[in-house]
């Protein structure tokens, strides 16, 4: 099993998420954060401006088999660019073990 952390702009999240339900993901966790990138230069709207590092974040969290790794993360990398500095970032890291909590089920079963 794998776990799928991404970190995304906060306006393509509709997108990704769309992009995920169509490739048989369903299940995962979000939530809005805020972090600083390695931009230092901000952007001109309308006569006044940002810093392009304090822009909101959602970060996403999705545990999935093996087999659903690389559809998982190339979903995600077509859903999430605009090919601008600030699009995001992927990690993925190994799960050893997940539990059912109401059937104390385990095992890639889990996730089902």
């Amino acid at each position: 099993m794998k776990k799928i952390e991404t970190i995304i702009r906060k306006s393509k999240f509709h997108a990704v998420k769309e992009a995920l339900h169509q490739v048989g993901v369903n299940f995962f966790s979000y939530w809005d954060v805020t972090g600083l990138g390695n931009e230092k230069t901000g952007q001109v709207y309308r006569g006044v401006s940002y810093s392009t590092g304090d822009i909101q974040r959602r970060h996403i969290s999705i545990v999935v088999n093996d087999d659903f790794e690389e559809i998982t993360i190339q979903t995600i990398l077509k859903s999430a660019a605009t090919g601008e500095i600030g699009d995001g970032k992927i990690f993925v890291s190994d799960i050893n073990e997940s539990y059912r909590i109401r059937t104390g089920e385990s095992g890639q079963n889990t996730l089902n």
